[in-house]
């Protein structure tokens, strides 16, 4: 494996000629990953200060957009200058070890990021279609399930580090990945089983979740049970909103780097475009930057919560304090009052 991954930094590290991009592209991609990465770091420890600055907004569903913040960071702060740097340079240029090491962790990240968003699909669920389930959930649960998202993001992305398949530059040279490019059994069995259980399994169980949640705030509306609820319900409206566009965003990022797979899979991998074969990586990354966006755009005690830290207010200040964006209903939503 070092033998191939070798050749391939070789082949991309040579003259200018043998990169699929001219120097030019590369500068450009260098460019968006340096101002991308800027902005992903930014935000997130954005984030990270209004839920460390306002103790009403930590709690046990909260921690989940906590952890998918430190995923962006990890991304935007590990990912983005190691292939920014690449791509000024021409070609990989981080060695071996670099390249497993850069591969590892994105795999990691964008793993542990899509369990973490299932987590989410799961809260939005149990909150408002089985809040007899939702209210029994304990701080516990919540950590388990959390810890369940890292450490199958670990598992999955320590597979090809020893053996199950492999991690080398894609066609740019600049980027490390999973190498689509050896197309053999191990390949095939290691990208259908992530397809699976980390895509396809995953985006059934939130389409199934938000399916049930869209019915069921559709008949309280129209029963105006959410009379009972007051400013919770638009707190739970709010949140399920937000949710929904993170999961879409989920799928406009990650759709590219699961059709290079499958095409690598079942295709000729030579005959992937490079431009797609580069922006495969740079959509799946995109998140880093786009979900602090979505909590703002989407939450309007997040949004609040946010002006209130800028303008140096004490969380006593904050317009709202009854609930937090992602809490539990405090007034019941039984089935007899649908």
């Amino acid at each position: 494996m070092l033998s191939d991954t070798s050749d391939l930094n070789t082949s991309g590290s040579g003259d200018e000629d043998s990169s699929v991009f001219s120097k030019t592209e590369h500068s450009i991609i260098a460019a968006y990953l340096i101002v991308a990465g800027i902005i992903s770091i930014l935000s997130n420890i954005v984030v990270l200060g209004i839920f460390i600055k306002y103790k009403e907004l930590r709690t046990p569903t909260n921690a989940v957009i906590i952890n998918l913040a430190f995923t962006d960071i990890g991304v935007s702060s590990i990912g983005y200058p190691m292939s920014a740097a690449s791509d000024l340079h021409g070609s990989w240029k981080f060695g071996y070890t670099g390249c497993q090491v850069y591969a590892g962790l994105n795999i990691f990240f964008g793993m542990v990021s899509i369990g973490l968003l299932t987590v989410v699909a799961a809260d939005r669920y149990l909150t408002i279609c089985c809040p007899d389930v939702g209210g029994r959930m304990t701080t516990s649960t919540y950590l388990s399930m959390i810890l369940g998202a890292w450490i199958n993001g670990l598992f999955w992305a320590l597979m090809p580090i020893v053996g199950w398949a492999s991690y080398a530059p894609d066609p740019t040279g600049t980027t490390c990945t999973i190498n689509w490019r050896k197309n053999d059994a191990s390949f095939m069995s290691y990208t259908m089983t992530v397809i699976v259980v980390n895509f396809l399994v995953p985006l059934t169980v939130m389409f199934y979740c938000y399916y049930h949640v869209a019915q069921s705030m559709r008949r309280y509306a129209a029963r105006n049970c959410t009379a009972y609820l007051n400013r919770d319900w638009a707190d739970q409206a709010d949140v399920t909103k937000m949710s929904v566009i993170m999961i879409m965003m989920f799928l406009l990022a990650w759709s590219p780097y699961s059709i290079v797979c499958l095409w690598a899979c079942f295709g000729d991998p030579r005959k992937i475009p490079p431009a797609m074969a580069i922006i495969a990586p740079l959509f799946a990354k995109s998140s880093t930057f786009y979900n602090p966006c979505i909590y703002v755009a989407a939450n309007k005690k997040f949004r609040k919560a946010m002006f209130a830290m800028f303008k140096c207010q004490p969380h006593q200040a904050m317009p709202e304090t009854r609930s937090v964006p992602m809490d539990m209903p405090r007034s019941p939503l039984t089935p007899g009052r649908i």
